[in-house]
């Protein structure tokens, strides 16, 4: 299942853009991104700090909550995520229920997932901040990037690009497949 993208230089939050897309009866799958947020956002209302030359993006897509709830795609989002970033990364990620990746204890990516009713449907909010290039500094929390475990600039072109590839081929198999078997394949 293609994912439509929309780039921008600077929003608030990527997941404030899924929104408004939402409400403008913008259905298909859809990636948004940007160079900078203003105001990301974490769970719970906390701030997501968001350093330009990392990446920020948000996915949204109609939800079938009969067949794999809000909780679940919870779990499948840090998998799904996680599995990726592995490709990159040989050395252990930890998942941080129920939405952060850690490495050495150091948190470098952040999910956060909401529900938009609209028009009789529910849609999914995945939004990610991966810190790629720049490990910000946060006082509840040590965080790290992908430069400082790898020793070496990331390409969020590329990353991007695994990761858009990686929910095109999860969103075709949700319909058809348990969630039991999704989180065997991610996993």
């Amino acid at each position: 299942m293609k994912i439509k993208i929309k780039k921008f230089k600077q929003v608030k939050s990527t997941n404030d853009v899924a929104i408004k897309l939402i409400k403008r009866n913008i259905e298909g799958p859809t990636l948004i991104t940007s160079e900078k947020q203003k105001k990301g956002r974490g769970q719970v209302g906390k701030k997501w700090i968001s350093k330009k030359g990392n990446l920020f993006f948000s996915i949204f897509f109609k939800l079938d909550q009969k067949k794999i709830n809000f909780k679940q795609f919870a779990i499948l989002n840090a998998f799904l995520i996680k599995k990726v970033i592995s490709k990159k990364i040989s050395k252990k990620i930890i998942i941080k229920w129920p939405n952060d990746l850690l490495f050495n204890k150091q948190k470098f990516c952040g999910i956060l997932q909401e529900i938009v009713k609209f028009k009789h449907f529910d849609y999914l909010i995945v939004g990610i901040g991966l810190n790629t290039n720049i490990a910000p500094q946060n006082k509840s929390f040590k965080s790290t990037c992908l430069k400082n475990i790898l020793n070496k600039r990331i390409s969020n072109q590329k990353i991007l690009k695994d990761i858009k590839s990686a929910y095109e081929k999860f969103l075709s198999e949700k319909n058809r497949l348990s969630f039991s078997n999704l989180k065997r394949k991610y996993k």
